[in-house]
């Protein structure tokens, strides 16, 4: 088999980001038919009477399982098939029919974490210890696979899965059963969904895998953030060095591939893995993706309605709150019965010195650790070198195609943050086409850094880059040098949310409030926690901010505790219980 570099997964980020908004374009040709709640334990009962249902409808049974891809009868009852808007109306009237609902395509959302949070293996009375590390514990990851060759999922020392687990390691492209082992217990994908709404999905192009093999990251990186091994020195070119390790180091990993690096994940594959989840017995299932606002109602929201019957029967799920902060009503994955989890920043800074030729210094941050750096370059203000027939706002910022390439070759391009072009990436990128020698972005003040680490790029906030301009403005042949970015940590103020996050309330149930706990939930006392003994607290870091090939942990703290997430059914929107009904 051929062998891959444990960075390949990271190469397709970029490729991915770029597509997701073609996502929503897709008009559906496949809707979901919501059956409630089973009421039989034979599953091959209830896959028949979904056929019989089809039948009816389609003519024949020949045609009914042509257009089925999906019989869901672990967990509740329906499925999903492949419809006219005609024919799927013609269902939603059928006897015992809840409801039926237009497949949608869902966006992804994705060293120093868990020490910042005081989570440490050696406090004896700390949340790790009495939580057993998450032993006796299967997480069940709904994302876009995993890279099972990473060291974060070794099975040192990991005891044999428990009698009660039924999954299975579902074999594919690059991916067989030698790849599970005793972390990763179980491994399934889904893809019929997907192929139904954008045509059928080729792996001979390198850029995806058929099978449970994660060509992204994403579900690789939440995978190990949840459960993964200790890794000593890991680093990202020399920045962020330290322990990697999950939160629940010693739980068991079942994933559910439902994301594909081609973009986005099919609301009828990610209910089927949910249905398999709760047949092959997870204790938590997690999950970072969703679609932003308007938010469909949550008896159209299949993550919604897969949640419901899992909670039902003990199984905490975890969702991630979105990446489209810092507006308010942003908030996404509110249903009352999940866990809905935002992002925060932590203690951990890089910084980097932009000395001036007057010995003057401004301090910005950094990824860079590349080669050009300590040598003096002419600097210059966007602005100053706008293209014909560009205004100065737009090469102010550094929009690509408005700077003049000769102006800007071997020059330090000084860029502002605009209403219009908010990104440091594209500066860079703008700069870069124009064989310029680096980049510094002034903005509002932030924790997140947004610069790429390919290019020399140093992001500043407003204050900085006046005085850089005031600099300019003093000196005949103002010139600048950057050092190299370093590691920080303990200097500023955290947690914070981050930028990024998605704000609340609710835009479909603003009454309904959610709590999310900090970390000083780690000194309460184990019993005010109302954990079962057997099970502990899984810590989950949720909304990992991408800034191109590097990906930065900002967590928020989440206790999860098996079988004991109550709700009240008062807290729910009227209606809701009645539609999700456990009848």
């Amino acid at each position: 088999m051929a062998s891959f570099p444990s960075s390949w997964p990271c190469v397709v980020v970029i490729a991915l980001l770029c597509s997701l908004f073609l996502l929503g374009l897709a008009s559906s040709n496949v809707y979901i038919v919501y059956m409630g709640e089973r009421h039989t334990d034979e599953p091959n009962l209830l896959e028949d009477s979904h056929h019989q249902i089809l039948s009816d409808i389609l003519g024949s049974k020949e045609s009914a399982k042509e257009s089925i891809l999906y019989s869901y009868k672990h967990g509740f009852s329906g499925f999903a098939a492949v419809l006219s808007q005609s024919q799927a109306k013609l269902i939603a009237d059928v006897p015992g029919v809840v409801h039926v609902v237009p497949n949608r395509i869902l966006n992804l959302h994705t060293t120093r974490s868990w020490d910042f949070l005081q989570v440490k293996p050696q406090i004896v009375d700390g949340i790790l210890s009495e939580g057993h590390s998450g032993l006796g514990t299967i997480i069940g990851v709904m994302d876009t696979g995993i890279w099972p060759e990473s060291e974060s999922f070794r099975d040192d020392g990991m005891g044999k899965f428990p009698s009660r687990w039924k999954g299975i390691c579902q074999e594919g492209n690059r991916f067989n059963r030698s790849h599970c082992n005793r972390k990763i217990i179980g491994a399934r994908w889904y893809i019929k969904g997907y192929e139904a709404e954008f045509g059928k999905l080729s792996p001979s192009d390198g850029v995806e895998f058929l099978s449970p093999r994660d060509a992204v990251g994403h579900g690789t990186h939440t995978s190990s953030t949840a459960s993964g091994a200790e890794v000593k020195n890991a680093n990202f070119r020399g920045l962020a060095q330290g322990i990697a390790r999950g939160g629940a180091p010693s739980s068991w990993l079942a994933i559910y591939k439902v994301c594909w690096a081609t973009g986005g994940c099919s609301s009828a594959d990610l209910l089927a893995a949910i249905d398999d989840a709760i047949f092959d017995g997870v204790d938590i299932i997690s999950a970072s993706l969703g679609s932003p606002p308007p938010l469909s109602t949550y008896v159209d929201d299949a993550l919604a309605i897969g949640s419901f019957h899992a909670v039902a029967r003990g199984i905490s799920v975890v969702c991630s709150a979105g990446n489209t902060g810092p507006y308010p009503q942003t908030v996404i994955n509110t249903a009352p019965w999940v866990m809905t989890v935002a992002a925060s920043t932590i203690d951990r800074d890089f910084p980097a010195v932009i000395t001036l030729g007057n010995n003057q210094t401004v301090v910005g941050q950094s990824f860079y650790t590349g080669r050009g750096l300590n040598k003096f370059h002419p600097i210059v203000y966007g602005a100053d070198i706008a293209a014909t027939n560009i205004d100065g706002t737009s090469a102010g910022s550094c929009d690509l195609e408005t700077l003049n390439a000769t102006l800007a070759r071997g020059k330090v391009i000084l860029c502002f943050q605009s209403r219009w072009q908010r990104s440091a990436a594209i500066a860079s990128k703008s700069v870069l086409e124009l064989k310029g020698a680096g980049v510094i972005f002034a903005q509002f003040p932030t924790k997140d850094v947004s610069c790429p680490w390919s290019f020399p790029c140093v992001q500043v906030d407003f204050e900085a880059g006046t005085s850089l301009l005031t600099y300019m403005a003093a000196s005949r042949k103002p010139v600048v040098k950057f050092s190299f970015s370093k590691t920080v940590i303990g200097q500023q103020l955290a947690p914070e949310i981050a930028y990024f996050s998605s704000r609340g309330p609710s835009s479909l149930s603003p009454s309904v409030l959610k709590t999310l706990l900090l970390q000083e939930l780690i000194y309460w006392p184990p019993g005010h926690l109302l954990l079962h003994p057997s099970y502990s607290i899984l810590l989950k870091l949720k909304h990992l901010h991408l800034t191109l090939n590097l990906i930065r942990e900002l967590p928020w703290l989440v206790p999860i505790y098996p079988a004991l997430l109550h709700f009240s059914k008062e807290s729910i929107p009227s209606g809701a219980l009645q539609q999700l009904s456990l009848h």
